[in-house]
């Protein structure tokens, strides 16, 4: 009988191991808001998940360290990768590295140059970068009555977020319905409260005059209120927009600075990354390209939205 139980108990942590599994995660960095969300996101579902370990990295920004990362997770033998990279033209290479490896790699939140050539073992998840340049230019535009002067606050523009961001701002501008609206600048503040409030500032003490502030994440539209403020401006003559609806961003629509935000579901991506990570581990197939949907985000709206998440 002792044989019998001691049988059964080995069985029982043999088939735990077994189902055990460990997924390497290279963030592209850790000191952000958003991403944050995301780590966090990733990390508390994981630990839902029988068996299943994360070994989580901040790669700083760099992308040799990022690579160097994805190379060490590969010779521990972890069971699958997940990568935000740092530049998505690099993505390229570190594809090339986990194929050639045998290991699942899930990119998640910032497209890869090479989305539609992933190889097998391969996948894509975040939101569709044209739903939320195109949700935040429309209600600015409606806002605006179509017409006005705006300067464009621009993300890493390494990160093909920024530049379809950007790009959804100018195919709004274009249609007729906003086609009154004239952009008078566009930089990049690298996704930063801080560079963000620098630009903005720079952009005061030039005369740059404008109606609206149409930012491709909620740090850089918050560092442009705190320029904005400190200059004496009165914001409710200026509509101000970003995305990602970060509770900072929550906070300042709440209290009358943000005019509108587009939720961009970064515990659901992380979520969805570490399910499609641990499916290709197991063989299992899974879309090249998994979306989860935006959701614009308004005064009128933020009460219920909060209310909700």
């Amino acid at each position: 009988m002792k044989k019998f139980i001691m049988g059964t108990a080995m069985a029982l942590v043999l088939s735990a191991a077994a189902h055990a599994e460990t997924v390497g995660v290279s963030m592209s960095k850790f000191d952000d808001n958003f991403l944050t969300v995301l780590r966090n996101g990733m990390q508390n579902y994981a630990k839902t998940l029988n068996g299943v370990t994360l070994q989580v990295e901040d790669a700083q920004n760099d992308v040799a360290k990022q690579q160097s990362q994805i190379q060490n997770f590969i010779a521990s033998k972890v069971d699958a990768i997940i990568v935000n990279p740092v530049d998505t033209d690099a993505t390229a290479a570190m594809s090339k590295i986990a194929a050639e490896a045998g290991v699942p790699l899930v990119y998640v939140n910032r497209e890869p140059v090479n989305v539609d050539s992933l190889p097998d073992k391969q996948a894509f998840v975040a939101s569709n970068e044209q739903e939320s340049g195109t949700l935040e230019t429309k209600e600015v535009c409606r806002l605006l009555g179509g017409k006005g002067k705006a300067v464009i606050l621009m993300g890493e523009l390494s990160n093909q977020a920024a530049r379809m961001r950007t790009k959804d701002v100018h195919d709004v501008v274009a249609t007729d319905d906003c086609k009154g609206i004239a952009i008078v600048e566009e930089q990049t503040a690298n996704w930063s409260r801080t560079e963000g409030s620098d630009l903005m500032t720079n952009w005061l003490s030039s005369g740059i005059e404008f109606d609206a502030v149409i930012a491709n994440n909620d740090e850089m539209a918050i560092g442009a209120i705190q320029a904005l403020k400190a200059a004496g401006k009165d914001l409710s003559k200026i509509v101000i927009g970003g995305v990602d609806a970060t509770q900072d961003a929550l906070a300042a629509m709440q209290a009358g600075d943000l005019d509108v935000t587009v939720f961009q579901d970064a515990a659901g991506q992380g979520k969805g990354s570490l399910d499609a990570a641990l499916k290709l581990a197991k063989g299992e197939k899974v879309e090249k390209k998994v979306y989860i949907p935006f959701q614009l985000v308004t005064p009128e709206n933020v009460k219920d939205f909060v209310a909700k998440n």
